[in-house]
């Protein structure tokens, strides 16, 4: 009965041939693994590995007021992006909690894409509908939840472009005009011709590693999908799920949403304070935030790493400095690159610096960590 209500993107039935794992996550069946989480997390460190994000949501805003429109309800300045380029941004309520992260991206001067966190795109549309009705010039803004309309995939992995501009051998028609994908740099995004249709890449990524997203319709993503899968084959590309995502993105220290982002934390809190713009005017939210980057936050967002042998930190275990509980876990693991426990937790301010000694409860035992600088793996 649980399996007719979830929900499944146009790759399921390729993820069932490739004998993947599969659960409930945010009401999607996705693979949370194929081979194993370390193999797959070791394949993009070292290689390449493809992710299924057909889950996540697309916002289309366009029209003479949208980038207006956009820089009223988004932290970042909207103004900063020329045709073709995006940025990471969030989405606040007037308290400056983070209603989702996300990146925005420019297609052309009037016509803005949002790729949103699966579980928000509800909340995510409703406030911005909410927010669009108390525009002075809603007239001139159209939006549309178009992730019905389109699937993507990941590519990742320092071997990505030894052999994606195979798959993609034109020159780009829309967004930033280059030759090849390859050409693309960081936060840029481009339309593809592909298989008499096109497809939206972008040169971002979720793991620390360089990489691509490709945005299309269904059965331009499967078709891509097998593609990728057999021209990256000779140089290491692995299919990876869910869990190896979730390894790859804590070893960098990005946040994922409700786990240190949510309703109630702030940007300022969350460490990610370079991804608010205060200087470009009023937004919601705006208010809050410039009175914490003033004045300060009373607690923090920070990663660490066990420093001795134990079972691996898990969101919600108690953290304590000098045997004073100042605060917990949101995300921990074991690291498969540093073959040891580490996590990002939110404890009290005056805690929060790195070097500072600690313990994680783990399973009831006091067991030894230390505060770290982010990310928590460095390439080299």
């Amino acid at each position: 009965m649980l399996e007719c209500m979830l929900k499944r993107t146009p790759l399921f039935e390729a993820h069932r041939k490739l004998g993947a794992r599969l659960i409930d996550f945010g009401g999607w069946e996705m693979p949370v693994q194929y081979t194993g989480i370390v193999d797959e997390h070791l394949a993009v460190r070292n290689a390449a590995g493809i992710f299924d994000i057909s889950h996540m949501g697309e916002i289309t805003v366009s029209g003479p007021a949208a980038a207006e429109f956009l820089n009223g309800v988004l932290t970042n300045d909207i103004r900063k992006l020329a045709d073709g380029e995006g940025q990471y941004t969030l989405m606040c309520n007037e308290r400056g909690g983070v209603i989702d992260d996300l990146y925005a991206y420019r297609l052309s001067g009037e016509v803005f894409l949002l790729i949103v966190n699966a579980s928000r795109v509800a909340a995510d549309v409703a406030w911005l509908q909410d927010s669009l009705g108390r525009f002075a010039r809603a007239s001139d803004v159209s939006m549309t939840d178009a992730s019905h309309n389109y699937a993507a995939v990941a590519v990742q992995g320092p071997r990505v472009r030894e052999f994606i501009d195979k798959c993609f051998p034109e020159a780009s028609t829309s967004g930033t005009r280059v030759a090849r994908v390859t050409d693309l740099k960081k936060n840029q995004i481009g339309g593809f011709p592909y298989q008499g249709g096109s497809v939206l890449i972008s040169r971002t990524g979720y793991t620390g590693e360089d990489g691509f997203e490709i945005v299309g319709r269904d059965d331009a993503i499967c078709s891509v999908w097998e593609q990728l899968l057999a021209e990256g084959a000779s140089f290491g590309l692995k299919p990876c799920g869910l869990g190896a995502r979730d390894t790859l993105r804590t070893e960098m220290s990005y946040p994922l949403y409700g786990h240190e982002l949510d309703e109630n934390t702030t940007p300022i809190e969350a460490g990610l304070g370079f991804f608010v713009s205060l200087d470009k005017g009023e937004f919601t939210g705006r208010a809050v935030l410039a009175t914490q980057k003033a004045s300060g936050v009373t607690r923090r967002c920070i990663a660490f790493k066990m420093t001795g042998k134990s079972a691996p930190p898990r969101p919600h275990y108690p953290i304590r400095v000098k045997g004073e509980r100042v605060g917990e876990v949101v995300s921990g693991t074991q690291s498969p690159s540093l073959n040891i426990g580490i996590g990002l937790g939110y404890v009290s301010a005056e805690c929060a610096k790195a070097g500072t000694a600690m313990e994680i409860e783990i399973r009831g035992t006091a067991c030894p960590a230390v505060i770290v600088q982010k990310p928590i793996y460095r390439k080299g």
